[in-house]
């Protein structure tokens, strides 16, 4: 049998050169990735990826700009993801928010950092759309349509 693709979505929050990032539980080890999770339904991408942000890593961000569409299949479990990764803008923390299941902790890491634990990532795609923020590749969040009738 099958499985559709799962819909997700991920965050590139940068500040002063270094990236949001959250350690996490998978599989069991701890690995880095963006703040990341699935489109709820009834849910837009945008609402995804703020939700998933401050749920992960308790800071609210404002999206600026759509990063890319990226297509990956998982060799741990064969499924198809489609990452809409997003550009944000860190706005303030929420301290008192607990972190999701499964997220160790949000740390402030650089590219350099990062690279130097390559074996850590979630999946090649981390380091893969931090370098391609940092090429400067970018679209209007505009490319992506609600219509009317289903805006909240």
């Amino acid at each position: 049998m099958h499985q559709l693709p799962h819909i997700t979505v991920a965050t590139v929050v940068e500040r002063e050169g270094k990236f949001l990032m959250v350690k996490e539980n998978f599989a069991g080890r701890l690995v880095y990735n963006q703040p990341a999770g699935h489109v709820e339904l009834n849910e837009s991408l945008l609402d995804a990826a703020i939700r998933e942000t401050l749920e992960e890593t308790g800071w609210r961000v404002n999206l600026e700009q759509l990063l890319g569409i990226y297509q990956t299949t998982s060799p741990d479990n064969g499924i198809t993801y489609i990452r809409h990764c997003f550009i944000a803008k860190a706005m303030e923390p929420r301290t008192e928010l607990d972190l999701a299941e499964g997220i160790f902790e949000a740390t402030w890491v650089s590219l350099e950092e990062l690279e130097q634990r390559e074996t850590q990532m979630r999946s090649p795609l981390v380091l893969e759309v931090i370098r391609d923020y940092l090429k400067g590749v970018s679209y209007s969040l505009s490319l992506i349509v609600v219509p009317s009738t289903q805006r909240n």
